[in-house]
């Protein structure tokens, strides 16, 4: 099962303990599969269609908690579920409660005027609409809002934990999305996911050791590359110090480094200093090796000038 899967599997046992809490989630899956239907013979039912047997079974238990009503069921070639409250009266006041226009839009801020109420009808709309990367690969949540309207109310009631999220169009339709790795934590604990909170935040946490790791062992290989390099080149000019002009015009300090160097090029440059005698410190070995590679340079331009004569 995906993460997504094992998120929405735990907010399928999570419901409000308050009818105001559950009537503001099932105003949630109004706005994702609801309609109010008018029928030939005038009379007006409350229907819920949806893929998501999950959903399904969700809205049949807040309808019996919220309205002890009873929805009627049927199943469409396996796959597709419908929910129906055919009693008019029942409808009318189903669809009160949940703040829906006499033209079937859904008002929604009548019933998530709480806290608590907007959690829910977070959870709702996940649920019916949301999914989420896997956190072992990369963080990524959203909700497929529908219209402009709708994913703005979504993004200003996740702004009221104080959480951004962000709109984007997708094949006609807009989603809200989240990226970062803490918000969505928070996202989860909002919705009432806390043992998939636990799950996200231990691969959250695996996963920032690792990268710290990997990053602390690039620096330090770079650092060992550049060490490597350095004394490289310190050997070389070194060298060709010797053989072109030998030590002999070297102060005593400059010939002593030059020997030490190399006959011990793989050594850090405070190990360096420490094989000297008197001993010196790392900026005073790294003054004499910047004054060998001058020299040797130097050498360098003068034998290119001669020969160019």
């Amino acid at each position: 099962m995906s993460f997504a899967g094992k998120v929405k599997e735990e907010l399928k046992g999570q419901t409000g303990r308050s009818r105001h809490c559950q009537i503001a989630e099932l105003a949630a899956y109004f706005a994702v599969c609801g309609q109010v239907v008018s029928e030939a013979d005038g009379k007006t039912l409350l229907k819920f269609t949806t893929e998501n047997l999950t959903v399904l079974k969700k809205c049949y238990i807040l309808f019996k908690k919220a309205f002890r009503i009873a929805p009627d069921l049927s199943v469409r070639d396996g796959h597709s579920y419908g929910l129906y409250v055919l009693d008019e009266d029942e409808a009318f006041m189903c669809v009160k409660a949940m703040g829906v226009f006499e033209g079937g839009e859904l008002a929604a801020d009548s019933v998530i005027q709480r806290s608590c109420c907007k959690r829910a009808f977070l959870r709702g709309m996940f649920l019916a609409s949301g999914s989420m990367s896997d956190p072992g690969r990369g963080y990524h949540l959203e909700i497929a809002a529908g219209d402009s309207d709708s994913a703005r109310r979504i993004q200003e009631i996740i702004g009221v934990f104080g959480l951004e999220a962000k709109i984007s169009e997708r094949k006609r339709n807009f989603i809200v999305y989240m990226k970062e790795g803490a918000a969505i934590s928070d996202f989860l604990n909002i919705i009432g996911a806390h043992v998939s909170l636990m799950e996200f935040e231990n691969i959250r946490i695996l996963k920032e050791m690792r990268n710290s790791i990997n990053r602390k062992v690039n620096c330090e290989t770079a650092n060992i590359r550049k060490t490597v390099s350095a004394a490289s080149r310190q050997a070389s000019d070194i060298q060709y110090i010797r053989d072109t002009v030998g030590f002999g015009n070297l102060s005593e300090n400059l010939a002593q480094i030059a020997r030490v160097r190399l006959d011990n090029p793989e050594v850090s440059l405070k190990e360096l200093g420490e094989m000297l005698d008197p001993p010196i410190g790392k900026s005073g070995v790294n003054h004499r090796l910047r004054k060998l590679s001058e020299y040797a340079e130097n050498l360098r331009k003068k034998k290119a000038g001669g020969q160019h004569d």
